[in-house]
């Protein structure tokens, strides 16, 4: 059975934790188990790493790695952990197991992907800062607040990763890049993204010191402190929309907790980056090396300034998308059933449809029955439906007769009265419903339908109106379907 779509903080880190990326709840669970200032957990731990020879390999690629050593070169997972120290082993095996886990599938929107990688790399760069801030503290704490910063966006980055269709959808109706995009991406989905890192972190039994800095981090302890201002330092420098003076500020604060002038700290923040890029080569993320930005100038700023609100996309600029990804297609897929769904999901994304389906035709012609069907959130949709098209003259029958799509705003309306059966009036639900033919070298193989509900409606002045499909959407949609119908035609003539 299809799960429902998360609309609770509760529901996303089930979805995330257990279900979208188990491999990094696995390993911080295995990580829990060995105390960081017990050293008869050392060989214990060792053991329990090396059943995992990705990680091994990592472990020892980043032991070898500049900043860290100024000794011989570590061969054995057991010598790392000795030289290195458990709490640093540990940040090292989770850091590597997020980079694996999070960049793994191939299969994300590449939007979605972009998004992804570059919080990736702003949280990578936060955790190096902060752990740059606290030079003369012991190495426990430097590592503590390396891990505390590196998660603090955890909730994010891991819906992006693990969101889907949803995050799909996202990315798809509005400007990515906008101020208040995250604002509102977590009114969409029913969460709070800090909510969700502070659930990941409890989940995964993290530090104290993560919680903390997830709540009122500037009326805290220096430390908290530093976590929240890394971050904060990190998604400045990726993309300094705000203003300089915000900036400045918060480079005066750091260099007031650290004891040393502004110029210092900026020449400190620019050998962090250049030991960040050579760190992330050693976890094989040199993907995100590029995205750690240099220090900003004053030229950077107020470029991205365009109001609080988040920048819808144009219904046209998402229509020539849908249009571009089903010519991209043809390069690449000979799966019919490929080019559907994501005509599907285009079109949930273009027109806002409440539900769209595919009805292929039964191998007897005598019914059409679901194939594809999607909801408002372009997820799968459970509905399974059926419909015959050979004992009656029903609406759905003339469309295969014709090859002609039609539009139904009204079904009681005295032109469809005597083509609307029990099933049909069923699946319409009082609402509206365009029908269109798939065709394949003009042999119509099935119907898609597209739909607006009856209990879907928006106000106009004082007045409920019942959604409908506007005659320009059908126009603008049967366009779209023409042109799957041509790309199918094309793919079967290769």
């Amino acid at each position: 059975m299809l799960k429902p779509v998360p609309n609770t903080t509760e529901q996303w880190i089930e979805l995330i934790a257990n279900r979208e990326l188990p491999a990094i709840t696995s390993t911080a669970k295995m990580l829990d188990k060995f105390s960081n200032d017990d050293k008869s957990s050392l060989p214990k731990l060792s053991k329990a790493i090396l059943h995992d020879q990705a990680l091994s390999s990592c472990l020892l690629k980043v032991a070898n790695n500049a900043q860290h050593m100024g000794v011989s070169k570590v061969t054995t997972v057991s010598r790392a952990t000795v030289v290195l120290g458990i709490q640093t082993v540990k940040n090292i095996c989770l850091t590597a197991k997020l980079v694996d886990s999070l960049l793994a599938s191939n299969t994300l929107d590449y939007r979605v992907y972009g998004k992804l990688t570059k919080l990736m790399a702003n949280s990578f760069f936060a955790a190096m800062l902060a752990k740059m801030m606290v030079p003369n503290y012991s190495d426990e704490t430097q590592e503590e607040v390396y891990l505390a910063a590196l998660l603090y966006g955890i909730g994010e980055t891991a819906f992006w990763s693990a969101g889907g269709r949803v995050a799909d959808q996202l990315v798809s109706t509005a400007d990515i890049d906008a101020p208040g995009f995250k604002e509102y991406c977590e009114q969409e989905i029913g969460a709070n993204f800090n909510s969700l890192s502070r659930g990941l972190a409890h989940t995964w039994n993290l530090s104290d010191l993560l919680i903390k800095a997830l709540d009122q981090p500037e009326n805290r302890t220096d430390e908290v402190k530093i976590v929240f201002f890394a971050d904060k330092l990190s998604t400045i420098i990726a993309q300094p929309g705000e203003s300089e003076k915000e900036y400045t500020q918060l480079l005066g604060k750091i260099a007031k907790i650290m004891k040393i002038p502004v110029p210092k700290l900026k020449a400190r923040i620019t050998q962090t980056r250049e030991k960040s890029a050579k760190l992330l080569n050693s976890y094989g993320a040199d993907i995100l090396i590029n995205l750690i930005k240099p220090l900003p100038l004053t030229s950077d700023f107020n470029k991205n300034l365009c109001g609080s609100s988040v920048k819808k996309m144009s219904k046209e600029k998402i229509l020539l998308t849908a249009f571009m990804n089903l010519t991209n297609l043809m390069k690449s897929s000979r799966d019919i059933n490929e080019y559907l769904q994501i005509t599907l999901v285009d079109m949930i994304n273009t027109f806002k449809f409440d539900r769209c389906s595919f009805l292929m035709l039964s191998d007897n012609k005598t019914h059409v029955k679901s194939r594809f069907v999607f909801n408002k959130y372009a997820l799968n949709d459970a509905a399974k439906i059926s419909i015959d098209i050979h004992q009656s003259d029903n609406a759905i029958a003339r469309v295969f007769d014709s090859k002609l799509p039609a539009l139904i705003s009204d079904y009681h309306h005295r032109q469809w009265r005597d083509s609307m059966t029990k099933e049909l009036t069923e699946f319409i639900q009082e609402g509206s419903i365009a029908i269109i033919p798939v065709k394949i070298d003009e042999k119509v193989i099935g119907i898609i339908c597209a739909q607006h509900f009856a209990n879907q409606v928006h106000v106009e002045s004082d007045n409920l109106t019942k959604k409908i499909i506007s005659s320009d959407d059908f126009q603008q949609l049967c366009s779209l379907i023409d042109h799957l119908n041509l790309c199918l035609t094309m793919m079967m003539l290769r």
